[in-house]
C-alpha cells in the first residue's frame, strides 16, 4: 500500500541545495566588487579629471605662501584667493597619489607665479618645482650706509626692523636678488659678507708694497677712488694717484672727503665754500690731515677695491678734471698747474653759456 499522500500530478520541490546557495552567493559577492571596483576606478577617474581641468583663475597672478604653511593651509588659501575651485579635490588627490606611492616633491614656501586657467596640477607643479619669484634691491657704488640703509627701508618686498646699522664703507655695492618677505637686516648681513668674501678672494693677491697694511685702509681708499670718479675704466688710474701720494707722504687733498666730513656724504648741492677749505677741524678734510680720514666715506664698488690693491704702475700723482667727464692727470705740479688752468677756462665759458 502507498504512503505517498501527494495528490496525483504535482511535484515535491527538493529546493536549490547547499552547493548552489553557494554558487550564487559567490556571484552575487563578485557582481558587488566589479560594482565597488568600478566605482572606485570611476571616482579616481573623475577626481583625477577634476584635478588637471582648466582652473578658474582669469589671469596671471602670484601668490606668497609662508613658510611653515601646512598641506591643508595651502589648499585653503588657493580656494579662498580663487586659484582653484575646491580644496577637497585637491587634498582628495595629493592623498591617493601618497597611497599610490607616487612621489612628489614638496610644495615650498615662497611667491610664484600662477598662469591663469592653469589646473589644480598646474598649480601644484608651480609650488613644488617652479621658480620662486625674486626682487632686485640695487645699491649702486659711492653711497653711504645710510642711504643703503633708506633703500632697503624704501623697500616693499623686505619686511622687518633694521637692528643693526652696519659701518660705513662695509657693505658691498650690487644688484641683489631677494624673495618677498626676506628681513631688511637679512639683507644687510647678506651685503657685508660679500664684502667680506670679496675681500678674501683679493686680499692674498695684493701688490706687496702698497703703503697700507689692513683690509679696513683698502675700504677707506677705495672708498675715496670711487667717490673721485664714476668712470669705470678711469678707477685704476685714480687709486694709482692715491697710491702714490701715500707712498711719498703726500696728503690725499680730495675734495669728497671734504664733503663728507660736512655733510656725511649727503650731496652738498652747491661748491665748497673757501671757509669749508680752511676748517682745520673738519676730520676728513685730507687737505689738512696726513694719509686717510678717520673712516671710509662710502662703500666702494668692486672695481675700486680691486684697484686700490692692485693699482697700475703710474708716476702720476695729480687730477682734476677735464671738462669730458673725465679727468687730466699729471706727474708734476706744473703740468697739473696747467690741467687746472684748462679746467677753470672750461668752468668760465660754461658759465657764460648759461651752463651749456
Amino acid at each position: 500500500m502507498s504512503t505517498d499522500s501527494t495528490p496525483p500530478g504535482k511535484q515535491v520541490s527538493k529546493g536549490l541545495g547547499p552547493l548552489r546557495l553557494f554558487i550564487i552567493g559567490l556571484f552575487l559577492i563578485g557582481a558587488l566588487a566589479l560594482m565597488a571596483g568600478a566605482a572606485i576606478v570611476g571616482g579616481y577617474a573623475w577626481l583625477g579629471y577634476q584635478f588637471r581641468a582648466e582652473g578658474p583663475l582669469e589671469a596671471e597672478t602670484t601668490i606668497l605662501l609662508e613658510r611653515g604653511s601646512s598641506v591643508r593651509a595651502i589648499a585653503a588659501r588657493l580656494e579662498a584667493d580663487g586659484l582653484i575651485t575646491d580644496q577637497r579635490i585637491f587634498l582628495a588627490q595629493l592623498r591617493i597619489d601618497d597611497e599610490l606611492g607616487r612621489e612628489r616633491a614638496p610644495m615650498r614656501a615662497g611667491e610664484f607665479a600662477i598662469p591663469a586657467r592653469a589646473s589644480m596640477a598646474d598649480i601644484y607643479d608651480v609650488l613644488a618645482y617652479g621658480e620662486v619669484i625674486q626682487h632686485p634691491v640695487r645699491v649702486p657704488e659711492g653711497l653711504t650706509t645710510a642711504m643703503v640703509v633708506r633703500i632697503v627701508e624704501a623697500s616693499d618686498v623686505l619686511t622687518g626692523e633694521i637692528e643693526r646699522v652696519p659701518p660705513e664703507g662695509s657693505l658691498l655695492p650690487d644688484t641683489y636678488l631677494v624673495d618677498r618677505g626676506t628681513s631688511r637686516q637679512a639683507v644687510l648681513d647678506r651685503m657685508a659678507a660679500a664684502q667680506t668674501r670679496l675681500l678674501d678672494q683679493l686680499w692674498d693677491s695684493r701688490d706687496p708694497n702698497l703703503p697700507f697694511s689692513t683690509r679696513e685702509e683698502a675700504i677707506n681708499l677705495a672708498s675715496i677712488v670711487e667717490k673721485e670718479t664714476g668712470i669705470a675704466h678711469e678707477r685704476p688710474m685714480v687709486a694709482a694717484v692715491f697710491v702714490n701720494r701715500l707712498r711719498r707722504g703726500m696728503r690725499l687733498q680730495s675734495d669728497p672727503t671734504i664733503i663728507y666730513g660736512i655733510t656725511g656724504g649727503e650731496p652738498l648741492g652747491r661748491g665748497i665754500r673757501r671757509s669749508e677749505l680752511d676748517d682745520v677741524t673738519n676730520p676728513y678734510h685730507t687737505y689738512h690731515i696726513d694719509g686717510l680720514p678717520p673712516t671710509p666715506i662710502a662703500n666702494p664698488g668692486r672695481e675700486a677695491i680691486a684697484a686700490v690693491l692692485n693699482p697700475p704702475e703710474s708716476e702720476y700723482v695729480y687730477f682734476v678734471a677735464d671738462g669730458t667727464g673725465g679727468h687730466a692727470f699729471a706727474r708734476t705740479l706744473a703740468e697739473h698747474n696747467r690741467n687746472v688752468a684748462r679746467w677753470r677756462q672750461i668752468e668760465r665759458e660754461r658759465a657764460r653759456s648759461g651752463g651749456r
